[in-house]
């Protein structure tokens, strides 16, 4: 799978995020300080690489910024893009099942190596499934509604 790796700022644990899903067998395509190495806007980080997500050049994507909020906030101005922001293992399951996300919004700053070993693992482990496939269709609709609005 072809993962979007995006970081608005270059913090340790993402070659950890690079190492598991690499070893996991992904080919990580880097973006904002990940493929810099220095602080990037997280507002373009983030656009530039739910884009990639959303053009189906990459297959997912894993993001993160200080709090992992506002990486999140800005990929889901992106249509296609279902980011969610994940703390625990549990949280990341629930996003896979009830809302298919597609992007793993993650904290730099609360990040230990364990804990974002667990997870991705639960993400990657996890197979959405149809369960949340009627909230998810539901949001499309108010996608398209919003849309017709503005």
């Amino acid at each position: 799978m072809r993962i979007a790796l995006c970081s608005d700022e270059p913090y340790p644990v993402q070659a950890t995020l690079r190492s598991i899903l690499e070893g996991r067998g992904h080919t990580v395509r880097p973006f904002g300080a990940n493929a810099t190495g220095g602080e990037v806007s997280w507002v373009e980080a983030a656009a530039t690489a739910a884009a990639s997500v959303a053009a189906g050049e990459c297959d997912e994507g894993v993001f993160s910024c200080w709090s992992g909020t506002g990486i999140c906030m800005a990929a889901n101005k992106v249509a296609g893009i279902r980011a969610a922001l994940c703390w625990d293992p549990a949280t990341a399951r629930a996003a896979r099942i009830w809302n298919h996300a597609n992007v793993l919004c993650l904290s730099n700053r609360a990040l230990s190596d364990d804990v974002a070993r667990e997870i991705l693992e639960a993400w990657f482990d996890t197979d959405p499934g149809d369960r949340g496939a009627e909230g998810v269709a539901r949001l499309r609709q108010l996608d398209d509604r919003h849309r017709r609005r503005c």
